[in-house]
């Protein structure tokens, strides 16, 4: 089957950053598993991190990619939710060869039946960013539970990434919370209102200033998804006595105690720990990703798609991991088609 990967960590930029090859077609699925064609895959940031700090084991190629969407082609003898014929999307494992080959394994108890109203590439835009999303928001925050004395807001910074863009349109579905995102371009401001959220401001501004400005003191929630060192102070000022704050970035150092006075509480999301230890409620996620179809069905959210790319190969992969690392995408970018 085609595929596309590399032998060695690097740039970018290096010949053998990505390259197209050959490998064996995966065998027949076992257990949960499902043998799924591969339609169109999309590219998050951790696509471009492993392929600069994991090294494949021994001369294996190391296959990236998470985020897939396609069609069930033959299902293990545990499945129960899907069968031969199935459109799916997912979001895939870290303890897995990727999704940018023709065909691939995945337990289905981290898939979601795909929107009927999008098409493959619109679909596969959504998995990562929305599980990210939606357990940050859900899971960790807990934006349900008020905090007492806040503003009922959220503070988004960096509203225009895949994630942000998801939470922006989960806060707007399902909450009442007034949501303000960051950006720093004007193309990257129209994107976010259009997608609901009710302010937006600076994050190249000193943040606490702005929202001050808008009268939203104190929001109860900030989520940063992006650049967490840059703003940690920023956040320390603004944020709600016994508010919570979320982060999905990985800086080099984070000095929390700045939160001490506030009782701020701290949450980390990854959206692999669950598949990755094999939680019990691994299967939450596959819920997740059918109430993402739903929502989107129901025209509540949208597809964050905003760059189609075809076909699937190492050329055009490259231009979608420059992108990544450029720190200017916007939304998600998206390959269709081997």
């Amino acid at each position: 089957m085609k595929a596309i990967g590399y032998r060695r960590t690097g740039p970018i930029d290096q010949p053998d950053a990505l390259v197209d090859i050959e490998l064996d077609r995966p065998g027949s699925p076992t257990g949960h598993d499902l043998l799924v064609e591969i339609a169109a895959v999309s590219v998050n940031p951790v696509d471009t991190k492993i392929r600069q700090r994991v090294e494949p084991e021994g001369a294996d190629w190391k296959v990236l990619g998470w985020d897939a969407s396609g069609r069930v082609l033959a299902v293990g003898p545990e499945v129960s939710r899907f069968k031969p014929g199935d459109e799916v999307f997912y979001a895939g494992a870290l303890t897995r060869p990727g999704t940018n080959s023709e065909f691939h394994l995945v337990d289905e108890r981290i898939v979601g039946h795909k929107p009927a109203t999008l098409d493959h590439a619109q679909a596969a835009a959504l998995p990562l960013t929305a599980l990210t999303a939606w357990e940050m928001l859900f899971d960790r925050l807990d934006v349900h539970r008020p905090v007492p004395g806040a503003a009922n807001a959220v503070l988004i910074i960096g509203g225009a990434g895949g994630v942000g863009s998801m939470a922006i349109q989960l806060l707007k579905t399902l909450t009442d919370l007034t949501v303000i995102a960051t950006t720093s371009r004007p193309e990257t401001r129209d994107w976010v209102q259009s997608l609901g959220a009710d302010h937006v401001v600076n994050h190249r501004q000193p943040l606490a200033a702005q929202l001050s400005a808008l009268g939203l003191d104190n929001p109860a929630f900030v989520f940063s998804t992006t650049a967490t060192d840059q703003h940690l102070d920023d956040v320390v000022e603004l944020i709600a006595p016994q508010g919570r704050f979320g982060l999905i970035d990985d800086p080099e150092v984070l000095d929390i105690r700045g939160f001490k006075r506030k009782s701020v509480s701290v949450h980390w999301e990854f959206m692999f720990t669950r598949s990755l230890f094999g939680t019990t409620d691994m299967g939450e996620q596959g819920r997740v990703l059918d109430e993402v179809a739903r929502l989107t069905d129901a025209g509540r959210i949208r597809s964050t798609l905003t760059r189609r790319m075809s076909p699937i190969d190492a050329g055009n992969l490259k231009q979608a991991h420059t992108l990544q690392e450029s720190g200017r995408a916007c939304g998600k970018t998206v390959l269709e088609g081997f």
